[in-house]
């Protein structure tokens, strides 16, 4: 080293003397010692020493002596620091939704079976889940609206965890954003099972620690390197016996999950990964009947060969359950009241019928009869007899209200986002299909008789194609379903839902007038009589016109239309429709019947389509005066109505 240089850097190897006065031996060890330590102090130099290596030597040139150094620059270089092991489980307990687990604070009081109730479907379903050795190891449960099936799911969870057999449950819920996405399934079905097992535990951190963007790849992804993967690694590896391991996965409201897509992505994902021959796992999935599920099962489903499926509506009736339900919480009721006689089994029985199978009605009841600042009987008498009213306050429904809201704005939304859609009102020809088929058409050719049309004939009158209904009800299978009888129509699943949509103050924005879609229908046989080349439909289409104009309010609606109508030779095609002479005068006699007082005028119409239903009437007039109104009243033929 050059003895022309000096160092600044090191103050206890800058003094010229400071090496050629050193003694050896002791006075070296001590200098090394206690002095060096000394120096140190006094310039603030701090031991050269690295934490993360612990190095003990203080001095540059440990042992050195008998040299000087002048201008000597000095750099000190840290080594690297060693970065700190990553904890794959912390960021898998990161990432789950503790909400979605069958025992979660966010699910407390949970709705479940009573021991009385339910009693042969739900020994049914844990003898399935188990019976290890069954070949159908995957279970699904669809049912209606409110017909039970969360509390299907929290018993079967309750009960599996008491055996020992809970691998997992996750309970969807759309209300709540941490658990109304697939994105926390996997992590959250994978931490239930690491809990159980301190290997897998390892494995599945692991898993984790070397793949730090996991959770945000494909489901089908997640479930093998997180699941699958370190399942097969502990059996291979370890020899550990996966049938050792609770098996009994649960699943609940998969229609609850946003996005269709992503709900056949979990069902794939599950069929591929979870059911794999080699692995343990019995799946239990519940849901609404709703587009995912309902593809997966039916025939040429992929789900189809490999699914146990429970159809709670079809082939478990409730009502029996609901009575024990009823009967035995009002009895604790009779308790507080002070009275065991204030409810009778004839009010148990009104309040079953009402509701149609769905457990969600009777216990919606029950919870706004039992409030604690109310009176039980008072209360039971309101729900017993209320009625629409305006004045009325009581709002025993009102969670069923929201049920029903959430399910047809989804509907409303999935329907109206498809293109080929544009223009279509979901929530007008949803009601037109109700008016039809449940509160029916009143007739008055037939002295105000109640009938309702086939649905095809509904379908071509609105210029829809043959799968028309089956699309616009795609997303309400847990409230409507489609049967087929003598003709096709639709089937409404429960009363509740009928007397929602009939309820303004109950459905709120979601309620069509009944003068809205009658005006709708009317248009629309305007348009159908014009342009139909069919006689016969054509016959059926003249007796439902005036069944359409006639309520009130329809003809302010429609007088642009009924213009139209006469400009392009309407009236005169009804003329010429061949019809029996008999059969034309009935037909011209009740038509104006039904509609002669709407020529008179209004006030809100305008005077062009007054003056388009005065021309036709009084053409008419001679026809009504030599109609026979003396003999036996002749009925307008048309197609057989439902």
């Amino acid at each position: 080293m050059s003895n022309n240089q000096t160092s600044n850097t090191c103050p206890e190897l800058s003094s010229p003397n400071q090496h050629s006065t050193l003694p050896s031996g002791r006075r070296r060890r001590r200098k090394k010692g206690k002095k060096a330590q000394d120096d140190q102090e006094s310039t603030g130099q701090r031991p050269l020493t690295n934490p993360d290596t612990a190095r003990p030597s203080q001095s540059l040139f440990e042992g050195a002596h008998h040299f000087r150094t002048k201008n000597v620059n000095v750099t000190l270089v840290n080594p690297p620091p060693i970065p700190e092991p990553v904890d794959g489980w912390k960021l898998l307990v990161e990432s789950i939704s503790p909400n979605a687990l069958h025992n979660s604070s966010a699910r407390y009081d949970a709705p479940k079976c009573d021991e009385d109730t339910r009693i042969e479907l739900t020994r049914e379903l844990m003898d399935r889940i188990e019976d290890r050795e069954n070949p159908q190891r995957l279970l699904c449960m669809t049912g209606a609206a409110g017909s039970g099936k969360s509390a299907l799911q929290q018993t079967i969870a309750e009960r599996c965890e008491n055996s020992g057999i809970l691998g997992s449950a996750y309970f969807f819920a759309n209300a709540d954003p941490t658990r109304n996405t697939i994105s926390t399934v996997v992590p959250t079905i994978a931490y239930q099972l690491g809990s159980h097992n301190p290997a897998l535990k390892q494995a599945i951190s692991a898993a984790v620690a070397q793949d730090m963007v996991i959770f945000e790849k494909s489901l089908r992804t997640q479930m093998n390197n997180l699941i699958v993967r370190p399942l097969r690694y502990l059996r291979e590896g370890t020899g550990l016996d996966l049938a050792t391991l609770p098996h009994a996965i649960l699943i609940d409201g998969l229609d609850e999950c946003q996005g269709e897509d992503r709900q056949e992505e979990l069902l794939t994902a599950v069929r591929e990964c979870l059911l794999s021959d080699d692995l343990p796992f019995c799946v239990f999935i519940a849901s609404r009947p709703e587009l995912a599920i309902r593809t997966a099962l039916a025939p040429g489903g992929h789900l189809h060969a490999v699914a146990y499926h429970v159809q709670l509506s079809a082939h478990h009736d409730a009502s029996g359950d609901m009575r024990r339900f009823l009967r035995r919480r009002f009895e604790r009721l009779s308790l507080r009241t002070g009275n065991p006689h204030w409810f009778t089994e004839e009010n148990i029985e009104t309040l079953v019928k009402a509701g149609s199978g769905q457990f969600i009605y009777v216990a919606t009841v029950y919870r706004w009869i039992s409030e604690p600042r109310a009176s039980p009987a008072e209360r039971l008498k309101i729900v017993l007899t209320w009625t629409p009213d305006a004045e009325q306050r009581a709002r025993p429904f009102e969670a069923l209200d929201q049920l029903y809201t959430n399910i047809l704005l989804n509907a409303k939304n999935a329907y109206e986002s498809v293109d080929t859609h544009s223009g279509r009102d979901f929530l007008l020809l949803l009601n037109i299909h109700h008016i039809n088929l449940v509160n029916r058409f009143a007739d008055s050719n037939n002295f105000g008789a109640l009938f309702g049309m086939p649905e095809s004939y509904i379908t071509d009158l609105l210029g829809l194609g043959d799968e028309s209904v089956e699309i616009l009800i795609s997303d309400l299978h847990s409230l409507v379903s489609k049967k087929m009888d003598k003709f096709s129509y639709l089937l409404i699943l429960h009363k509740s839902f009928s007397d929602f949509l009939n309820t303004e103050s109950r459905a709120k924005d979601l309620f069509v007038p009944p003068s809205r879609a009658y005006s709708h229908l009317a248009k629309c046989c305007l348009l159908y009589i014009v342009r139909c080349p069919d006689p016969e439909y054509l016959s059926v289409t003249m007796r439902t016109l005036p069944v359409f104009m006639a309520p009130q309010g329809v003809l302010v609606e429609i007088d642009d239309e009924l213009i139209d109508f006469s400009q392009k030779g309407g009236w005169a095609k009804i003329d010429s429709a061949n019809l029996h002479s008999k059969d034309k005068a009935a037909y011209h006699y009740h038509l104006l019947k039904q509609l002669d007082v709407l020529t008179k005028g209004d006030t809100k119409r305008k005077p062009q389509g007054v003056e388009v239903m005065r021309t036709y009437f009084k053409k008419r007039k001679g026809e009504k005066n030599n109609f026979p109104a003396g003999k036996k009243q002749v009925k307008f033929r048309g197609p057989e109505m439902v």
